[in-house]
């Protein structure tokens, strides 16, 4: 028998054989429960990291166990592979974005392979296949179908040097674009959009239906939606038919509003701006254009704005107010235009303020003085003053009051209103699924007919990253006659955002290779939803969201029959290296890659200056990665998996650690020489189970609780809370047990060991394989039953009597497990310690804690 442990040769081996065997595919046997584990799947940026690694481990585990549980077990893995990547890849090396993104998607296939993952991957998809993206494109006709997906005019980042559209994350802080450098502007495009605020409601509501999901994702989910209860009032403009309506969630400071402010690209700015302002208002109108709404937002920029020359009326007091314009207020935002309530709003207060507009308190604490100066805004709940009629009460009954007399009044009326926008879904870049729609003169927008589906990507595009969409500059693609009525019309030249393709792709994992329908309904109502989802914490709002707003909307066209996505939701820690930087330099330069420091004297290698060392998260920009290749070859997969689980719980932040990666590879090769040991001495590997149940001696029976203990204690580790951590611990523990116990021949001493290896099965997979095999089993370890214990083992016959004099423990001594209180007093003070202690001394009293101690107070 081998007594070397070589990772390497087994791993190879067992991922032939599982391959072979078809064990990770998805079992046909419906008599079975089911059970969808799911990883967020990557973008193919051609190589694995830590973070993918640590995601797909943890799923990994939950899809062995379950599968060992009798589950039949969906574990897919796909590609999210449309974007911008692949575009900028195609524009600085010359390569196509297929030919780049699937040599990406070959690479990390082999990746996820070597990394021993029970991945079916006949489910395998890729969301630039057009196999895959003719389905997309049938969702978005399916949306059209149904109202929610729509065109209107809408504010873009444009870049005026690449003439192209920039998302918000493509626009740097200074408000310059990321390719380019030039200062973005804000500019009006005809763009596409989902209708999500139609489900804004049931997407906030039904969070409550997702106790598997951890609280804060929730609650981030819920403050994106944004739900606030308020009042929609319209303030007249002087002179004209024409009202500003404004939305607030605080009508009962209305009789304070000192002006009102309009967004710069507001429609109504151009009606109120009088002749003397034009020339000032159009100037700052386009100034402000050229700000990205980052900069505009931002809550450490000075707020800037303009008189329009321009007056309303508020409807309460009848009073003219001026109407200005300010580079904080958005259009696209609730209305495009806010009242000013500065004694009652601090971002109101400090414009009034630099702007010397009036500032008038309506609202003071309760025994408050309203004629006191105001050092800052009071944005309080209080009583209300200066109201007309209404003062005297206090805030909460106030807005209401006042909401009633406004619709009594005719200018405003009760609103419930969402933060949650409708989602921008064009994008003018090539490498994104076509939306499918023709422009026809005569007859407008008109949906590709399903049977032309899919509307594929061109190939003959050249890419400069200037000017826009590729595909606009395709006369061949773009001119087409209309399905309706024949006349030449053009095709819509916008993809869609790629979040689209990662809002649909886990119900197509369950019926993959459909060629007739998106999916079977009865497939996918049988598999979904995904009982638990693994992937990053900056998924949490706009993938998820997405994501269940999907699921709403085919369910509402009849295609699916569940609510909600993902029952269960695990957001795993980032992984962290040993980091170092110079704290004397600033931004990128800070950094000093650890591959070229001395960990004994670590220091600058330009400068010599002593560099601080964190523990940061892992990106090649601070030179901190570990591949994981180097740690593979080194050590294995499984030690790396080990390492990964046992490090940290899941959703915390892990430090990587070399020292803890060899403890780990120790712990495997402790392991390993056990069970070899063990099975170059055994006859054979079949148990009595009566002479296990009914062990005779001491040693057995402490052997079987440890055994039956590590049972019980790994099993709700990872069944409920995912501690993987503490359930490698008790691995541990029975390996220790194993190594101890002077029972080598015993049958407990053989269910043990196989207990061992079938526990650390989902862990450590390859070499829990080649060690089942070695103790004489033909068929795989994954395919055995997970174990269950059996509760008699677990009561002990003896237990240790800790003896304290005084509350001082003194010795321990063993004594029968089931001893009343009046028998361990007698053996107490019979024992050893007992006489050293307690011989001639007065007992005044005996606290005896059953099961664990016994103390004696002395007089």
């Amino acid at each position: 028998m081998d007594s070397r442990y070589n990772p390497t040769a087994i791993e190879e081996k067992w991922q032939k054989t599982w391959n072979e065997l078809g064990l990770d595919k998805t079992s046909p046997d419906t008599n079975k429960p089911k059970y969808y584990a799911l990883s967020m799947f990557p973008y193919p940026s051609g190589s694995l990291h830590m973070g993918h690694v640590r995601n797909y481990t943890i799923t990994d585990v939950i899809a062995r166990l379950k599968r060992m549980q009798g589950y039949r077990v969906l574990h897919p893995m796909g590609w999210d592979a449309f974007g911008l990547p692949a575009e900028n890849a195609a524009i600085d090396r010359g390569v196509p974005p297929l030919k780049w993104t699937y040599q990406n998607i070959d690479q990390m296939r082999q990746q996820l392979q070597c990394l021993g993952l029970s991945i079916d991957w006949d489910c395998e998809v890729a969301t630039c296949s057009p196999d895959y993206y003719k389905w997309t494109q049938w969702i978005f006709l399916q949306f059209y179908q149904a109202g929610l997906a729509y065109q209107k005019e809408a504010a873009v980042n444009w870049d005026p040097i690449d003439q192209t559209v920039l998302a918000n994350e493509q626009v740097d802080s200074e408000g310059r674009s990321w390719r380019s450098g030039a200062k973005v502007e804000r500019k009006l495009l005809r763009q596409w959009f989902f209708k999500i605020t139609d489900y804004a409601e049931e997407l906030l509501n039904d969070l409550e239906k997702l106790p598997g999901w951890p609280e804060r994702v929730k609650l981030m989910q819920a403050n994106w939606i944004g739900k606030s209860t308020g009042a929609y009032l319209e303030f007249p403009i002087v002179g004209s038919s024409e009202k500003i309506g404004v939305y607030t969630t605080r009508p009962d400071t209305v009789y304070g509003v000192s002006y009102v402010v309009l967004a710069p690209e507001h429609p109504l700015t151009q009606l109120v701006t009088t002749a003397q302002q034009q020339a000032a208002v159009a100037a700052f109108v386009k100034e402000v254009s050229n700000q990205s709404e980052l900069e505009r937002t931002a809550e450490d920029k000075p707020k800037r704005g303009i008189p329009t020359g321009g007056k309303a009326i508020n409807p309460f007091t009848g009073e003219e107010i001026p109407i200005w314009i300010a580079d904080y207020v958005l259009y696209e935002y609730g209305t495009g235009a806010v009242m000013g309530v500065p004694a009652h709003d601090a971002r109101d207060f400090k414009f009034a303020k630099e702007q010397n507009l009036p500032i008038k308190v309506v609202i003071v604490p309760e025994g408050g003085d309203a004629s006191a100066p105001l050092e800052a805004a009071y944005t309080e709940p209080g009583i209300l003053v200066n109201s007309s009629q209404f003062n005297g009460m206090n805030s909460t009954d106030g807005k209401k009051a006042i909401v009633e007399y406004a619709e009594k009044q005719g200018f405003g009326k009760e609103r419930v209103q969402y933060r949650l926008r409708d989602w921008l879904i064009s994008r003018q870049r090539y490498w994104g699924a076509p939306i499918p729609i023709i422009h026809c003169p005569n007859c407008g927008a008109v949906p590709v007919p399903d049977q032309d589906l899919p509307v594929k990507l061109p190939e003959d595009v050249e890419f400069t990253g200037r000017g826009g969409s590729p595909l606009a500059k395709l006369s061949s693609w773009v001119n087409v006659p209309c399905p309706n009525c024949g006349t030449p019309a053009k095709r819509e030249t916008d993809t869609m955002d790629t979040f689209i393709d990662s809002s649909w792709y886990f119900l197509r994992f369950t019926d993959a290779k459909n060629e007739q329908q998106i999916f079977d309904s009865a497939k996918v109502n049988d598999l979904m939803p995904v009982d638990q989802y693994v992937g990053g914490i900056e998924h949490a709002i706009l993938h998820l969201l997405y994501s269940r707003f999907f699921t709403k909307v085919l369910r509402d066209r009849g295609l699916l029959n569940f609510d909600e996505p993902f029952q269960r939701l695990l957001t795993q820690g980032m992984v962290q290296g040993l980091t170092y930087f110079n704290p004397n330099k600033s931004g990128k330069d800070k950094w000093v890659p650890s591959h070229l420091v001395d960990p004994n004297d670590p220091r600058d290698p330009q400068t010599g200056e002593p560099l601080q060392r964190i523990y940061a998260t892992m990106s090649k920009s601070k030179g901190n990665g570990v591949a994981p290749e180097d740690v593979i070859n080194k050590y294995g997969v499984d030690t790396a998996r080990m390492f990964i689980l046992f490090k940290a719980p899941p959703e915390k932040d892990l430090e990587w650690d070399e020292a803890d990666v060899e403890g780990q590879f120790r712990f495997l090769n402790r392991v390993w020489r056990l069970v070899t040991e063990f099975a170059g001495n055994q006859s054979s590997a079949k148990i009595d189970q009566s002479k296990i149940q009914n062990p005779k001696s001491k040693i057995e029976k402490d052997l079987r609780r440890a055994i039956h203990t590590a049972i019980k204690e790994v099993s709700e580790d990872v069944e409920d809370e995912y501690q993987f951590n503490t359930a490698i611990s008790e691995l541990m523990k029975l390996s220790n047990a194993l190594t101890d116990a002077n029972c080598k021949d015993s049958p407990v001493y053989t269910e043990g060991i196989q207990t061992l290896v079938v526990l650390l099965a989902p862990f450590a997979p390859h070499i829990a394989d080649e060690l089942w095999h070695l103790l004489g089993n033909t068929n795989s370890v994954h395919t055995q039953t997970w174990p269950k214990y059996d509760s008699a083992a677990l009561v002990a016959d003896e237990i240790n009597l800790v003896i304290q004099i005084m509350g001082k423990t003194r010795g321990a001594i063993p004594v029968p497990a089931q001893a009343d209180k009046a028998e361990l007093e007698k053996y107490a003070l019979e024992s050893e310690v007992g006489k050293r202690y307690l011989e001639g001394k007065e007992i005044k009293k005996v606290i005896v804690v059953p099961g664990k101690l016994i103390n004696f107070v002395l007089s």
